[in-house]
C-alpha cells in the first residue's frame, strides 16, 4: 500500500492544485512551488526514512510515516491558504517517501527466495492501481470545483489511515530484531558488521550493485517520467490529439499494465528472470526510438505506449525493487533503496525543468535522445546483474569468513575494497 499511495499522492496532487488554483486563488507560481516541492519531499524522505528504517527498526518508522500523511491529506483537505497547502504537501512528501524504502525492506524480510520477488512485484499492481483509482476519482469528482478538491485529498487520508491501523498488528521484522541483536552484541556475522553508509560506498560487494541500481533507475526513470508527467502535453501539442482521447486511450491500456506486473509476478523468481528483463529493455529502448523514426502520429503514438508498458513491467521499478532488496544486508537495505529512489526522483525532476523547452525545439530528436539514455539505463543493469550470483538474504546471518569463502565461489568477495585492484570480478553464468 506505500506503493499505491505514493502513485495516488502524486497523481491527486497533480489534479487537485488544478482545482484549488481556480477555487482559493493559487497563482501558477505557487501551483509549481507546491508540485515541486512534492517531489523534493518525496526525495529527501527517501534518504532519511530509509537510513532510520535500518538504525531504529521498520516498525516504528512505517507507523510514523503513514501517520504522517495522514495528518499531511488532513490539511490540504481544510487548506484555505497557500501556507496550509504547503504544509500539508510537506508533511504527504516526507511521509510518503520515507515509507516507500522501509515498506518494501519489511515485506522482503517477511518473505522467502521462492516468493519474494512476486511479493515485490505486487507492490508494482498496487502503484497501477493508485494511478488508476486516483484518476477514476477525478473523472467523477473534477467537476465539482473545490469540494471535488477536497473529495481527492480525503481519499488519501481514509485509505492512509486504514492502512495506519492495519500496520499496528504488524510485529517488527524478525530479520531486522536479528540483525540489530548481534550488532548490540559484537557478533561477527555479515549482517552485524555490514550496516553503514561507508561499507555501501567502499566495499565492492555493495558498491557495484548500488552504483549500477542507481544508474538504470535513474536513467530509465527519466523516460517514465517524461510520459508520466508531459505525456497529456505532448499527445495535444505534438500528436495532435484532444486531452479527452489521449485519457481515453490510457484508460483502454490500463489492463495491459496489470497483465505485465502479474506476469512479472510469475517469472521473477525463476532462474528465467535476465531472460525477460533482457526482453523487456530492448522493448523499452525501442518505444523510445519509434516516435524518433516514424514521427508523432496517432498510430505510433499508441503502438509506443503498448511496447512501452510492456518493456517497463519487466525492466524498470520492479526489477530495481528486488535487486535492490537482494543485494544488500539488513542493516542497510532500506538505506541503499531510499538512496536510490531519492536520487532518481531529483534527477527526474531536474529533467523535467527542460523537458517542455527540448520538447518544443525537437521532440524526434528529445526521444532519441531519450531512448539513448534508457539504453544506457538497462545496459548497466544487464551487464551487472545478468551473471550476479550474491543474495543477501542467503550468507548475511553467516560468520564473514564463510560468507567470503561462499560468495567466493561465485567470483564476489563480501569484505573486497572498491577500486580497480577490489578481489575478483562477478564469475560467468
Amino acid at each position: 500500500m506505500a506503493s499505491y499511495i505514493d502513485a495516488a499522492a502524486i497523481v491527486s496532487s497533480g489534479i487537485a492544485l488544478v482545482i484549488y488554483q481556480q477555487a482559493i486563488g493559487l497563482t501558477n507560481g505557487q501551483v509549481g512551488i507546491l508540485s515541486g516541492l512534492l517531489t523534493f519531499c518525496i526525495a529527501i524522505g527517501a534518504i532519511t526514512g530509509g537510513r532510520l528504517g535500518d538504525r531504529l527498526g521498520r516498525r516504528h518508522v512505517f507507523i510514523a510515516t503513514m501517520a504522517m500523511v495522514v495528518l499531511g491529506a488532513v490539511l490540504l483537505v481544510l487548506a484555505g491558504t497557500f501556507t496550509s497547502l504547503l504544509l500539508g504537501t510537506v508533511l504527504v512528501g516526507l511521509g510518503t517517501g520515507a515509507d516507500l524504502p522501509v515498506s518494501l525492506a519489511t515485506i522482503s524480510e517477511a518473505a522467502s527466495d521462492a516468493n519474494r520477488g512476486k511479493l515485490l512485484g505486487f507492490s508494482q499492481v498496487l502503484w497501477t492501481a493508485g494511478i488508476l483509482g486516483t484518476t477514476a476519482t477525478s473523472a467523477v469528482v473534477g467537476g465539482m470545483g473545490h469540494l471535488g478538491g477536497q473529495i481527492m485529498f480525503a481519499m488519501i487520508g481514509v485509505i492512509a489511515l486504514v492502512v495506519l491501523a492495519l500496520r499496528l498488528t504488524i510485529p517488527e521484522s524478525r530479520s531486522w530484531q536479528d540483525a540489530h541483536a548481534e550488532r548490540l552484541a559484537g557478533a561477527d556475522t555479515v549482517r552485524a558488521q555490514r550496516t553503514g553508509l561507508k561499507d555501501l560506498l567502499t566495499e565492492r560487494l555493495y558498491l557495484v550493485p548500488f552504483a549500477a541500481i542507481l544508474v538504470f533507475y535513474s536513467l530509465t526513470n527519466i523516460g517514465a517520467n517524461t510520459g508520466g508527467q508531459f505525456g497529456t502535453w505532448i499527445a495535444v501539442n505534438v500528436v495532435g490529439v484532444s486531452v479527452q482521447l489521449n485519457s481515453l486511450i490510457s484508460l483502454v491500456l490500463f489492463p495491459a499494465g496489470f497483465l505485465w506486473a502479474f506476469l512479472f509476478m510469475r517469472i521473477v523468481d525463476t532462474p528465467h528472470r535476465m531472460t525477460w528483463f533482457l526482453v523487456g529493455a530492448v522493448a523499452l529502448v525501442v518505444s523510445y526510438l519509434l516516435p524518433a523514426v516514424l514521427g508523432f502520429s496517432l498510430p505510433v503514438w499508441i503502438i509506443m505506449q503498448i511496447v512501452n508498458g510492456f518493456g517497463g513491467g519487466f525492466a524498470f521499478e520492479a526489477i530495481m525493487k528486488v535487486w535492490s532488496q537482494e543485494s544488500f544486508p539488513t542493516l542497510m537495505r532500506s538505506s541503499a533503496q531510499g538512496t536510490t529512489i531519492a536520487v532518481a526522483r531529483v534527477i527526474a525532476a531536474v529533467a523535467g525543468i527542460l523537458t517542455p523547452s527540448l520538447l518544443y525545439a525537437n521532440p524526434r530528436a528529445f526521444y532519441a535522445g531519450i531512448a539513448a539514455v534508457v539504453l544506457i539505463g538497462v545496459v548497466v543493469g544487464h551487464l551487472v546483474f545478468r551473471s550476479r550470483r550474491a543474495n543477501l538474504f542467503d550468507v548475511e546471518a553467516k560468520d564473514l569468513g564463510e560468507a567470503q569463502e561462499e560468495l567466493m565461489e561465485q567470483g564476489l568477495r563480501a569484505d573486497a575494497p572498491a577500486g580497480p585492484s577490489a578481489g575478483t570480478r562477478p564469475g560467468p553464468p
